[in-house]
């Protein structure tokens, strides 16, 4: 898929797909926050081959807009090296000579890399960056309108499995140890970029923020004036409308500061043959995941979030609420595929209902 073709498709899933909706609704307790703050809104930018909002408040417009701009200027250098559609990426080097050499990365590819290498032994491979010859395979088969043969998915099967990626913290390094390897971070690029953007915002004296990206969002601190809390609307999958916005709120978030990633099937699919194929693909089986419409996860970090909802997404209802359970400070609501759409719930998400 040429780097054109994916930008319409991600400019279409942000429009049409999302399924956590920012807003700020009035609260009758707003004294908590200092008054006279200021709140700069950069309404929606393309970057990271998606739409992205980021809120700044701060004591003044000045330093507000500044917040604005160092966040937009950290998502724009995090996609410049985790990109695995510009060819001069960091990510796009390591995919070409991985195999053929150690390739020496940037401190942040490091970190996200080793975060990635965690999170894939702690969900039992649930979440695996190197599923990138099964996302072609896939992209493939779509393009082509034909299902896949077992015999496609098992010999790219053979060149997937985050135990075959060898990083060397000393060097800094990342090595393959099978031809034909490729990463894909697009289950947790966007959560690391929000991560820095909001370091960037702290480190400019922002006193409060948000920052969303295609859905994936964290807020910290102050809300807009007049506000006590930031608030998140999850839109129900299955009930409304074709615009962000648009249809039934299944529940409303509050967010002090924490982090909110939604995955599912629910519009972002392709259909082959008939039959209905999720985006997120199960390295294990080499298939599409099923099971669940909609996974969202509640963290401090959206690099956490954006990794655990994929992972949840696989594993499955049961499976995901135990890896859930197991997270500290990690809640989720899971909604399972039709026809029923149960909604499933963490014990403790309950505190950040509204």
């Amino acid at each position: 898929m040429n780097k054109g073709r994916r930008l319409t498709i991600e400019v279409v899933f942000f429009i049409f797909l999302v399924g956590v909706l920012y807003f700020v609704l009035p609260d009758r307790d707003a004294s908590f926050w200092p008054k006279g703050r200021v709140d700069v809104d950069s309404g929606n930018r393309l970057v990271m081959g998606t739409f992205a909002r980021i809120i700044a408040v701060a004591i003044d417009s000045g330093t507000a807009n500044n917040c604005v701009e160092a966040a937009f200027e950290e998502l724009k250098r995090i996609d410049e090296l985790m990109s695995d559609y510009k060819s001069d990426s960091e990510l796009s080097e390591v995919n070409r000579e991985g195999f053929e050499k150690e390739v020496k990365v940037s401190e942040a590819l490091f970190d996200v890399l080793k975060r990635s290498a965690a999170y894939s032994r702690e969900t039992g491979g649930a979440f695996d960056i190197t599923v990138g010859p099964l996302v072609d395979l896939g992209r493939w088969a779509e393009e082509k309108g034909q299902a896949l043969g077992e015999e496609e998915i098992l010999r790219a099967r053979e060149r997937v499995g985050f135990e075959k990626l060898e990083l060397d913290e000393m060097k800094r390094t990342v090595r393959f140890s099978v031809e034909g390897m490729r990463l894909d971070l697009g289950g947790i690029a966007k959560g690391y970029a929000i991560d820095k953007a909001i370091e960037a915002m702290q480190g400019l004296g922002a006193i409060g923020g948000m920052v969303d990206v295609g859905g994936d969002i964290r807020c910290f601190g102050a809300p807009p004036e007049g506000k006590r809390l930031w608030l998140v609307g999850l839109q129900d999958p299955h009930e409304g409308g074709d615009v962000v916005g648009a249809g039934k709120l299944l529940l409303v978030l509050r967010l002090a500061n924490g982090a909110i990633a939604t995955s599912g099937d629910y519009r972002r699919f392709s259909v082959i043959d008939g039959k209905r194929y999720s985006h997120i693909i199960d390295t294990q089986t080499g298939h599409a995941s099923e099971g669940l419409s909609s996974v969202t996860i509640i963290a401090k970090e959206a690099t956490l979030v954006d990794a655990l909802a994929t992972a949840v997404s696989v594993l499955g209802a049961q499976k995901g609420l135990e890896l859930i359970e197991r997270q500290k400070g990690v809640e989720g609501v899971l909604i399972t595929s039709g026809p029923k759409y149960e909604v499933l719930k963490s014990s403790g998400v309950g505190k950040y209902i509204e």
